[in-house]
């Protein structure tokens, strides 16, 4: 584990994301300039980095006040940029590395985590582009996210029912870095992206049955380096988080069941999936 003082910019970052899903606005754009403005200073974001997520934002704000054509266009733009964060294919960052090659067991591979700056930007960039990113909170169905559960949990034994998990109970040192970072920098930004946007977006159009089957699906094949059986498991869990999104009607509710499923499967099983 390699941790220095200038990952302090996180803490701020961190905050922002959770101030955001407590609706205090102004507090939680305020820690993401200190976390901009730090990652400058600690040379984990140069001049262009900076620039690229200050246009995105911009975009992104002014798009639900746009008239129809060009929110058509900004809408597409703040796609790509989504993407282009996801895949860390925008130069200026500097992630920190802070596992490197660890296991978690004897059983287990070889884990390297990042911290990632570029990456969480995709939750504030949707959050000011999509107004209803946090969900509507019409419904909270506690039954049917629980009866959700049951099969999105069952994934894992299944997994390892086919060989791709073993059993493995193991507590790293580290699990509180995984826990910050799954939960807050890396959950977020996904739910965000799939559930949030895409999942919404799609069951507006096409309707909910749609929404989950494409966001899942697209959900599933980013995780295509892992291998098919991987990319099967990611869309199977992918349906699980749609429907709980759709029975919670609250983005933190798919986010924490994303955590839990990812953080079970560190302390339960070998990690991570085997190809």
């Amino acid at each position: 584990m390699s941790l220095d003082i200038s990952m302090w910019i996180w803490l701020p970052l961190s905050l922002a994301i959770i101030l955001a899903f407590a609706n205090k606005t102004k507090a939680s754009i305020t820690l993401l300039a200190i976390s901009l403005i730090g990652g400058l200073i600690e040379n984990r974001l140069n001049i262009s980095g900076f620039v690229t997520l200050i246009v995105g934002i911009a975009i992104a704000h002014k798009t639900p006040n746009l008239e129809r054509k060009w929110q058509i266009g900004s809408y597409i733009f703040i796609l790509f940029w989504c993407v282009a964060l996801f895949l860390h294919a925008i130069p200026g960052f500097r992630n920190a590395k802070v596992l490197d090659a660890v296991i978690t067991g004897p059983q287990s591979i070889p884990f390297t985590m990042y911290l990632n700056l570029d990456k969480p930007f995709i939750f504030f960039g949707l959050l000011f582009a999509y107004p209803t990113l946090l969900g509507n909170k019409r419904t909270f169905n506690i039954k049917a996210i629980f009866l959700t559960a049951i099969p999105l949990f069952s994934l894992l034994p299944i997994a390892w029912g086919l060989g791709a998990l073993q059993p493995e109970i193991t507590v790293p040192d580290w699990w509180w870095l995984f826990l910050l970072n799954n939960l807050l920098l890396t959950c977020v930004a996904e739910e965000a992206f799939f559930r949030g946007f895409i999942q919404q977006s799609l069951s507006k159009q096409f309707g909910w049955i749609i929404g989950i089957a494409m966001a899942s699906l697209l959900f599933g094949l980013v995780h295509i380096h892992g291998g098919l059986l991987l990319v099967a498991f990611a869309t199977l869990a992918g349906v699980g988080y749609g429907l709980i999104y759709r029975y919670s009607s609250r983005l933190w509710v798919a986010v924490l069941f994303h955590f839990v499923f990812n953080f079970a499967h560190l302390l339960l099983f070998t990690y991570p999936m085997m190809k």
